[in-house]
């Protein structure tokens, strides 16, 4: 993909399903009797959900990124937490979260269907 398409690309991807909170979404396990932290069942389950709906772009982009995601979740318990769907861009939309240099992060409750709204936009480089 040429630079100039690169800075003007943008994608919009719809994921269902709640996202797990990247905070406390990890659990303590032994591995060769040393603690490790690993994620839980559900952020596991969540990832796996994630990777069956999010396309992976042809190029990836390679540009830094602004990224706009709206959250609905099922319940108001959740904290407010991207990090999960960030990382799940990766080698997907994007090759590192590092490339994210703005974001809009926006709770909402939907009882009835949790879903995440993710539009990712290449920026113009600033060198």
């Amino acid at each position: 993909m040429e630079e100039a398409e690169q800075k003007n690309l943008c994608v919009e991807i719809l994921i269902e399903g709640e996202p797990a909170s990247k905070a406390n979404s990890r659990r303590m396990v032994l591995i060769k009797g040393k603690p490790r932290l690993i994620k839980s069942s559900k952020a596991l389950d969540y990832c796996k959900k994630f990777g069956q709906q999010c396309p992976i772009l042809e190029t990836l982009i390679e540009e830094d990124v602004r990224v706009d995601i709206h959250i609905h979740y099922a319940t108001r318990r959740p904290d407010l937490d991207e990090s999960i769907i960030l990382d799940e861009l990766q080698n997907r939309v994007y090759k590192n979260d590092r490339q994210v240099k703005e974001k809009h992060v926006y709770w909402h409750l939907d009882r009835d269907r949790p879903r995440s709204h993710i539009r990712v936009t290449a920026l113009a480089s600033s060198n």
